[in-house]
């Protein structure tokens, strides 16, 4: 199956200031009736550098990457219909868009157009006839109806659902992803806030999307997604969550590990008030270390039972060089780190998100500097540098046992489960790491100077930069270089420049009342078993 944030997550059963944040000197976004306008033009920092690390320049810099990596949307979204096609080559021809686009790579294109009118790049005019043109095709695009909710893959030229899968010919099984609608209803919100004009019907498009729909009460988790017809898989269950009126054929797995990306889709839920509350406490942190039927997982945990609203918690955290760090699926960076551009969980979970999400990120700095030797790091799911698409992560960092590498010769790590079995020894060298800019992007709030340090060396050290910004992925030992550009990593990548640059807008758009009084108290109370390493 092919997903549009591209990582078949199919396996998953499913505030420590570690430097100064950029954001920290922001303030808040004031609430208007009418469009924001963009920054000052012109206005530039000439401070030196200071105790985060940053160079002299720091917001010219930033600027830069922004406005090129805008530039690579520019060129990726058709004209006839404002809808960003999947990916493009390096050249930004529209002969090297592909056929196809989806529900996420919509909702990219919908946020980082609110980011470049808030950075200047263009007007609130041009802003918002763009995403009106791109809303008008969406309200038009084929969907399943009982659920509000959009197919997997569209074509970008046309609209029309993609039947035929254009690279092969093959016939497409028809797929609603709760990851993918998830990031459109994100853009929907953030168009409804950021654009008061068309506040309406973004956001009757957005309501209209049932994410209880993916919601499987008796496991107190979100299904991957469903096939509204036979997908002719035998994992494939047959329910109908929602009262849509009609059985679905579901995926066989459920997300169930907290710390990864579907859980935007979560968020979205509970705060819509289609999904319960008790789901937050529904998924793991890690799962529980008092028993062997966990033991396939990728080490033992360090943690103890809680209780939450009733709700018995497994705090459970992974050693990692000193650390102890909830883990995501796979360990890559866009699992722990994409829903926090939009929703401030490090603010509402001190004790939680807010010690997690910069240790998860000094986790991926010591693989890539320390542990592997790269020189580089910021290891995320992106295109394969040799071809095709490939999960990226640091194995050590991920629930799952046999995890995502971080080197072509995909060398994992097999840890002991403590009582359970053995494992294998370390590995005493990496071979050909790949690293893709997006991951460094995502961890700029929590490593601003050593982040826009690794992108520097990056580009200084390989061909990783073009008239649309950084390339998709870099063999940092072979030197090859992906030259394309992903509307999903450009996307993640304008939306941490927009947070830096703005003050958080986007965050202030998604972080409305409905969302804080729904997520925050949740995440106030919990007390996550991350820890720092001790000196």
């Amino acid at each position: 199956m092919r997903s549009s944030v591209r990582t078949p997550i199919l396996g998953a059963l499913t505030a420590l200031a570690l430097t100064v944040p950029i954001h920290a000197a922001a303030t808040a976004a004031t609430t208007s009736t009418t469009d924001r306008q963009p920054s000052t033009a012109g206005e530039k920092t000439t401070q030196k550098t200071s105790d985060d690390g940053f160079p002299t320049g720091r917001k010219a810099q930033l600027e830069k990457y922004v406005a090129d990596t805008w530039h690579s949307f520019e060129a990726m979204v058709d004209p006839a219909t404002g809808l960003p096609t999947d990916n493009i080559g390096g050249d930004l021809t529209a002969a090297s868009r592909a056929g196809y686009t989806s529900p996420t790579n919509i909702g990219a294109y919908l946020w980082s157009t609110v980011v470049a009118r808030d950075t200047g790049l263009i007007t609130a005019d041009e802003a918002r006839e763009r995403m009106s043109q791109t809303l008008e095709t969406v309200e038009g695009l084929q969907r399943h109806e009982p659920s509000g909710q959009f197919y997997n893959w569209y074509d970008p030229a046309t609209g029309d659902r993609v039947d035929v899968w254009p690279d092969d010919g093959n016939e497409v099984k028809h797929f609603l992803s709760s990851v993918d609608n998830g990031w459109l209803a994100t853009g929907l919100l953030v168009t409804e806030e950021a654009v008061p004009a068309l506040a309406e019907e973004a956001h009757d498009l957005r309501t209209s999307m049932d994410f209880g729909c993916y919601y499987n009460p008796a496991e107190n988790q979100i299904r991957g997604g469903f096939w509204d017809e036979d997908p002719d898989n035998d994992a494939a269950v047959l329910d109908d969550y929602c009262d849509m009126g009609t059985d679905v054929y579901y995926t066989g797995h459920h997300y169930g590990a907290l710390n990864t990306e579907p859980r935007m889709a979560s968020y979205l839920g509970i705060a819509a008030g289609q999904i319960p509350a008790r789901h937050y406490w529904g998924m793991y942190r890690t799962f529980p270390s008092d028993t062997c039927d966990w033991s396939w997982t990728e080490t033992k945990p360090v943690g103890e039972w809680k209780t939450y609203d009733g709700e018995r918690v497994f705090e459970g955290a992974l050693p990692y060089r000193g650390m102890d760090i909830v883990p995501t699926w796979g360990g890559s960076m866009f699992e722990a780190l994409m829903v926090p551009l939009f929703v401030p969980e490090d603010e509402w979970g001190p004790q939680s998100w807010g010690v997690n999400h910069p240790l998860y990120v000094q986790g991926q700095m010591e693989h890539g500097l320390d542990e592997a030797g790269y020189g580089y790091w910021g290891f995320s799911p992106s295109n394969n540098p040799a071809g095709g698409y490939r999960e990226y992560g640091v194995d050590q960092l991920g629930l799952d046992g046999p995890g995502y590498t971080s080197d072509q010769e995909r060398t994992d790590v097999d840890q002991p489960f403590e009582g359970c079995r053995e494992g294998s020894e370390a590995p005493t060298e990496y071979g050909d790491g790949v690293v893709t800019p997006h991951a460094s992007f995502l961890a700029l709030r929590y490593k601003p100077g050593a982040a826009l340090a690794n992108l520097r060396k990056i580009r200084t050290d390989f061909d990783a930069y073009g008239a649309g910004g950084f390339y998709d992925a870099i063999a940092t030992q072979s030197g090859q270089v992906s030259h394309e550009y992903l509307s999903l990593d450009q996307g993640m990548i304008m939306a941490a420049l927009g947070n830096a640059l703005t003050g958080d807008d986007l965050r202030h758009d998604v972080a409305t009342d409905e969302m804080r009084s729904a997520l925050k108290p949740l995440m106030a109370q919990e007390v996550f078993a991350s820890a720092p390493r001790e000196d």
